[in-house]
């Protein structure tokens, strides 16, 4: 097995409404980011209360894990920020993971030797 053991990297996990994360993927490779994963989830923050006919709705949000290296993240990180408006309220949230031991990008393993 191999596992990327001292490799610089950080994980920026973004969470927005749903439809948005396409968006931020795209920034992120624009500011060097690889691709990213989107998985669907549901909100329950202060922003999240929308009723319909009286029946509340579970707003359904898309987060984004994007793996990057450590010296990019702050570029990566601005350019998810500006790209789902996460200044705004209720439009989002993100943020910056350390990483210990990472399995899976062996194309990056192998230029590190």
């Amino acid at each position: 097995m191999s596992v990327g053991l001292g490799l610089d990297h950080k994980l920026i996990v973004t969470v927005v409404n749903k439809g948005r994360a396409k968006k931020v993927v795209a920034a992120s490779r624009k500011a060097g980011a690889e691709g990213g994963t989107i998985i669907l989830g549901r909100g329950t923050g202060i922003h999240e209360a929308q009723k319909l006919f009286g029946i509340c709705i579970d707003p359904e949000k898309e987060i984004v894990f994007t793996l990057i290296e450590s010296k990019k993240a702050e570029e990566v990180l601005s350019a998810i920020v500006d790209a789902g408006q996460l200044c705004t309220p209720g439009y989002g949230i993100a943020f910056v993971m350390g990483t210990k031991q990472i399995a899976g990008i062996a194309h990056l393993l192998k230029s590190n030797l």
